[in-house]
């Protein structure tokens, strides 16, 4: 059947369209060469923009699946250090924040620690709270954060006035981190008050007064002040699985009505945190055997082994790992574990000074005791230890009272 547009004369032929097809002249722009664009239909696909094909395993230019893995895994923990180092810095200005108000007025320091070396003060009260204490020992929460932020002793406190327990100076940057421990008994003069145990100028006149005593016994100038928090410590200590101390005898000793007890023996010991709050409070040695007498040069003792071991968990190659994934927990607990006048700039200085300082520990020696219990330190004694901490002899003549 002839189909539309089919002339049904010549026997059903189809007959030559009625027009006429004109061929145009080849311009200017036509003889310029034609651009190859089959590389971009390969790149952005083919007929309807479909993707090209991916390259096989192996082939030149592809990025090995295990540089891609180790890419995202680098990203990751650098995030996490980030992340960790921000933690820390927060919760360091945190604490500087419940330092109290005058304290730093008095203080020579800078925020350049790992350049300028500085003087840190390191002071711990015997004020307890509930987790340290025996029953009738615990304090209110007011008396506690009162003393634990510098103040002198709360009226409100029950069992004041609080002294210093611990007393230490610290010396950290450009390379060094020296420590030097003070007797708590050590007589010295208090500024207003004249000579008395050294310990008893927290009690009256808090951190502002124990830092202007420290320095007119040593002669030197404290920069720095950090005060322990009993349980911030603790929980520091549990952070960081615990420490190793390498004790010299065996210590056994029973505290706060017997709620904490020590029974380690002489050489390596691994410590949680209670054990080693305990130990830096332990005066009396129950043990039948071993070297320990329980005096207060000895107390001294324990407490830099506790701060050497904790130095040792944070640096120890084989706690780096589990360091790592606990990252951002140690970086919160850390600065918990003071209250101080060092906030998120200097903070980490001392943390850095700490693991990469050498210089070793140094305890002031008394050479004889009063009546009245306090131990007395001759004027070489003291300039030999400040000239020891600082490395250069202290810019002002010490002033060790002798009786």
């Amino acid at each position: 059947m002839p189909e539309a547009g089919d002339r049904p004369d010549n026997g059903g032929r189809k007959e030559p369209p009625d027009y006429t097809v004109y061929r145009s002249r080849r311009g200017i722009l036509s003889r310029l060469p034609t651009p190859d664009v089959s590389g971009l239909r390969d790149r952005f696909g083919r007929g309807g923009g479909s993707k090209k094909p991916p390259k096989p395993p192996g082939a030149p230019g592809e990025v090995p699946l295990w540089r891609r893995i180790l890419k995202w895994v680098g990203i990751f923990a650098l995030g996490w250090i980030l992340l960790s180092l921000l933690t820390f810095a927060l919760s360091a200005q945190i604490q500087k924040g419940k330092l109290a108000d005058g304290v730093g007025k008095t203080l020579d320091g800078n925020p350049f620690m790992l350049v300028s070396p500085q003087t840190i003060l390191v002071l711990g009260t015997d004020v307890r709270s509930g987790a340290f204490a025996g029953p009738s020992e615990a304090e209110t929460e007011n008396c506690i954060d009162a003393v634990t932020s510098g103040r002198p002793t709360d009226n409100n406190c029950k069992n004041g006035p609080y002294r210093s327990d611990t007393i230490m100076l610290i010396r950290a940057g450009r390379g060094t981190f020296r420590k030097l421990s003070i007797p708590r008994d050590t007589l010295a003069e208090v500024p207003g008050q004249g000579p008395q145990k050294i310990n008893s100028a927290y009690a009256s006149g808090g951190a502002k007064l124990a830092v202007r005593t420290v320095e007119g016994l040593l002669g030197l100038d404290v920069d720095q002040v950090a005060i322990i928090d009993f349980d911030g410590f603790r929980q520091f200590i549990d952070t960081i699985g615990g420490i190793d101390v390498d004790l010299p005898t065996d210590v056994c000793s029973s505290l706060s009505e017997g709620a904490f007890n020590l029974n380690l023996e002489e050489g390596e010991n691994h410590l949680d945190g209670f054990q080693a709050i305990t130990l830096a409070r332990t005066r009396e040695n129950s043990c039948g055997s071993g070297e320990f007498t329980g005096t207060d040069v000895e107390r001294a003792q324990f407490q830099q082994l506790i701060l050497d071991g904790i130095k040792g968990q944070l640096t120890s190659i084989t706690s780096l790992p589990m360091n790592f994934i606990k990252g951002p927990l140690i970086g919160w607990n850390a600065p918990k574990a003071m209250v101080s006048s060092m906030g998120a700039l200097t903070m980490p200085q001392l943390v850095i000074s700490a693991a990469i300082g050498g210089g070793g520990t140094d305890l002031l020696k008394p050479s004889g005791s009063t009546a009245a219990g306090n131990l007395v330190v001759s004027a070489e004694e003291c300039e030999r230890a400040a000239k020891q901490l600082l490395g250069e002899k202290p810019p002002r003549q010490p002033n060790c009272p002798q009786s």
